[in-house]
């Protein structure tokens, strides 16, 4: 069997790290990109460790403007091609802070939408030109409907949910076997939520989560809930009555 080729943007996250070692344990060969040179080299020693056939580092900054498609055609060149890209990357923000200052609220939409529509754009591209592999995106339950909580980040991820819908829903309408997946975790325990008080059925680990992301890169979608059970929490969110929703504190 023919190694997997993969590209993972945004692979210092828990999820990432943890949905990479799934692939290294299949002998895939694999991308890494994100900001911090050190972390990215000590997962892919570790995913080396792990059965990955390569383990190549790519240090940049996803958010910054570059040329999307230019990137991920020379990372895909590094492993020999591209069968699934990965977007993982994001900031929650300070919620307050993006409530009041302008700056703070530009930063987190910058972050979880524009940019990251920039790379799932580019990756669609790609995938639709050799018709197949998948594109999954890592999303949140907090784009379905706008809360008193985390509006900001739930309005990025809002409008990121929007574009990937579209882009799955263009691929399957030109008969491409290439994919698009959203893919939208709850509560997991990660360093991204060290600061929210955790504890209960609702919070996933880094480790289901990324089981689920795994079999989303070979069938379902175009939207994963992850755990499944959040698909019918958020549904009886999204259908509450503005009268009765507005009383809740969450």
């Amino acid at each position: 069997m023919n190694p997997r080729h993969i590209i993972i943007l945004g692979a210092t996250s828990a999820i990432a790290e943890a949905v990479a070692r799934i692939y290294a344990a299949e002998g895939a060969r694999v991308v890494l990109a994100g900001r911090n040179a050190g972390h990215l080299q000590q997962i892919a020693t570790d995913l080396s460790a792990r059965g990955a056939v390569a383990a190549e580092v790519e240090v940049l900054d996803l958010a910054q403007p570059v040329d999307a498609r230019a990137q991920l055609a020379a990372m895909a060149e590094r492993v020999g091609g591209v069968d699934d890209i990965l977007i993982f990357y994001g900031v929650l923000g300070n919620v307050k802070d993006a409530e009041d200052d302008l700056a703070e609220a530009r930063a987190v939409l910058a972050t979880n939408f524009t940019s990251a529509a920039e790379w799932s754009l580019a990756a669609a591209r790609i995938l639709e030109a050799q018709n197949r592999g998948s594109l999954i995106v890592v999303g949140s339950v907090a784009g379905d409907r706008g809360r008193q909580s985390n509006y900001v980040y739930g309005a990025a991820k809002g409008g990121l949910g929007i574009l990937i819908q579209g882009i799955a829903h263009r691929l399957a309408n030109r008969g491409s076997t290439a994919r698009a997946v959203l893919v939208k975790p709850g509560f997991v325990d990660t360093p991204m939520t060290a600061d929210i008080k955790k504890g209960g059925p609702l919070w996933a680990s880094p480790e289901t989560v990324a089981a689920i992301i795994r079999r989303a890169a070979d069938k379902g979608g175009p939207i994963i809930y992850a755990p499944w059970f959040w698909r019918f929490i958020l549904l009886v969110i999204r259908v509450l009555p503005a009268p009765i929703f507005n009383k809740l504190a969450i």
